[in-house]
């Protein structure tokens, strides 16, 4: 048997009309604040559909704001294309300057080349040979390829073996076609 089937029948019916009575109050005011409630959306929906001062202040001043902020913008390009304009004019000026001073030393380094060439085809071979054997190696190198090809050979002929050996190896990896590196 059930708790509410032992109770008896009095007490049955007056929890049911209890029940029944706060139900009843409860759909009352339910429906009393539902039409007070109608009336709420209904003017929040007006509400919603008129944009606030702000709203309107701010869609007003939006064309330009946004022109404002493409002047900015247009005036930090110009800018930075100034600046990019000095640096490359800088660059330019200093690139004929160096390629001035190279074209000096190249000269230079022409003529020096000549008159050493000059001087070691004119000393005795065994002299050249020692005085090369000191000297940088490509240094060295370059010296001995721009002699006679006959003279180059009894300088290297003087040398001890493992420096011809280097000196030859630097002159034939000059002469290839290809970049040895």
């Amino acid at each position: 048997m059930t708790a509410s089937t032992s109770l008896p029948l009095a007490t049955r019916r007056t929890g049911l009309l209890a029940a029944s009575a706060a139900a009843i109050v409860l759909m009352t005011s339910m429906a009393a604040s539902a039409q007070q409630g109608a009336a709420e959306p209904m003017a929040a929906i007006t509400a919603a559909s008129e944009p606030t001062e702000i709203e309107r202040f701010c869609s007003n001043i939006a064309d330009v704001a946004r022109d404002r902020r493409y002047a900015l913008q247009r005036q930090e390009l110009e800018t930075l294309q100034k600046d990019i304009d000095q640096r490359m004019k800088a660059l330019e000026e200093k690139r004929a300057e160096y390629e001035e001073w190279l074209k000096r030393r190249e000269d230079f380094l022409s003529r020096i080349e000549d008159n050493v060439v000059k001087i070691y085809s004119t000393m005795k071979p065994d002299a050249a040979a020692e005085r090369l054997a000191e000297v940088n190696v490509e240094v060295a190198a370059g010296i001995l390829m721009k002699l006679e090809a006959r003279k180059a050979g009894v300088i290297l002929n003087e040398m001890n073996r493992k420096s011809a050996a280097e000196l030859t190896r630097i002159m034939a990896a000059a002469t290839r076609k290809e970049d040895p590196t």
